[in-house]
């Protein structure tokens, strides 16, 4: 199928509730939907976020895409461009200069799998339809209200693991967390915790035995150190008893590969970016690694997670996104599934996009309030 064409929708709105972890917080929503259109009126739909900072006006998202992305899509096979292995070199190892490399790969590989009458997940050689799922909250800046309530929530949803996110400058304030989140889920689950890169080495060791010496017996510590120090990721492993060490989530694919090859991660992090999510851990596979599927726009990324043997969890994150498409990715009994429609199966709902379009840029004043999300989980 060749791609004639494209659309581009540009979406500002505040959300339900802040999101964020040690480093990072965001208050509002920044969103461009890329429609790559095929010859027989298919469309392949990408998502482009921008967490921290309002992307610019629709007509310049257009222009910039028109001159640096479409030049190398117009009038090509979507199969082609899905399979392309490029050598990137000198100053072509650069990024665009707005973030369209996720949404491409999101929207090429949706009009692949239309262009053959297949669901996306099916497409990859996934021979499973469903995966568990963890109930992530990016709950750093959450008051304990919001906090207990959230995961409460979570786990009368059926969500049988949970994620808080740790790295507070002062350390009681974690331990308080885990303290909380062990009142309101069922008394077998599963805990991770997230530093996102805030502590040093031994200051982690130091940390995780301290938590398990309070009774919390943590399943895995996601980025707890900086995300290329292996020397580091090695002595958390081996002091760690079973807690496991989970990085990569801030590598690139060349970056993954070196920790793979290091073997100095029980759990390498992959998130949304189709092709590449695919190609590494094809290389992970043929390690016996084990893959986690981190955020990723709408839980898209359960398509590589089903297709991908190494892949036990899903992580969803509570975002209320769900009111943009059409029919979100069934979510019960704390296991996700991939969808039956050919490609990926997101259609960008036209009720969305006539009340939360924002061809311009507005300031925080301007922004309308997506209600809070009413359902934690739903049933395709």
């Amino acid at each position: 199928m060749n791609i004639v064409d494209f659309r581009i929708t540009r979406f500002q709105f505040a959300r339900d509730r802040v999101i964020g972890d040690s480093q990072v917080r965001a208050d509002d929503v920044h969103l461009a939907t890329l429609e790559l259109i095929g010859e027989r009126g298919e469309t392949g739909l990408g998502f482009v976020q921008s967490l921290f900072h309002p992307l610019p006006a629709e007509a310049e998202i257009e222009r910039v895409f028109r001159e640096e992305v479409w030049p190398k899509l117009q009038g090509r096979k979507v199969e082609a461009v899905a399979h392309a292995v490029r050598r990137p070199r000198g100053g072509n190892i650069r990024k665009l200069t707005l973030p369209f490399e996720e949404a491409l790969q999101h929207a090429v590989w949706d009009l692949f799998a239309k262009s053959v009458k297949l669901p996306l997940w099916e497409l990859l050689g996934a021979e499973r339809r469903d995966v568990q799922a963890y109930a992530s909250g990016l709950d750093f800046h959450l008051s304990d209200d919001e906090f207990q309530k959230l995961f409460a929530q979570a786990d009368a949803q059926g969500f049988k693991a949970f994620k808080i996110k740790v790295g507070h400058p002062d350390f009681e304030r974690d331990l308080h967390r885990l303290a909380l989140l062990k009142k309101v889920v069922r008394k077998d689950a599963l805990i991770m915790v997230d530093a996102n890169e805030a502590w040093l080495p031994k200051q982690a060791i130091r940390n995780l035995l301290t938590m398990q010496k309070a009774g919390h017996d943590i399943y895995w510590v996601e980025d707890p150190i900086l995300r290329d120090d292996f020397a580091g990721l090695k002595l958390i492993q081996d002091q760690c008893g079973p807690t496991l060490v989970n990085a990569g989530e801030y590598l690139d694919v060349s970056g993954k590969r070196k920790l793979l090859e290091a073997r100095v991660s029980d759990l390498l992090n992959v998130h949304g970016h189709v092709t590449d999510v695919m190609r590494i851990g094809w290389l992970a596979a043929d390690m016996g690694a084990r893959i986690t599927m981190g955020n990723t726009f709408l839980e898209l990324g359960v398509n590589m997670a089903l297709a991908l043997p190494g892949v036990e969890w899903v992580e969803y994150s509570f975002q209320n996104f769900e009111h943009l498409v059409e029919q979100p990715y069934e979510i019960r009994d704390g296991r996700i599934w991939g969808s039956n429609q050919p490609g990926h199966g997101l259609v960008i709902s036209e009720l969305a996009r006539r009340t939360w379009r924002r061809p311009d840029v507005l300031a925080r004043a301007e922004l309308g309030h997506v209600p809070p999300q009413q359902r934690l989980q739903h049933v395709g």
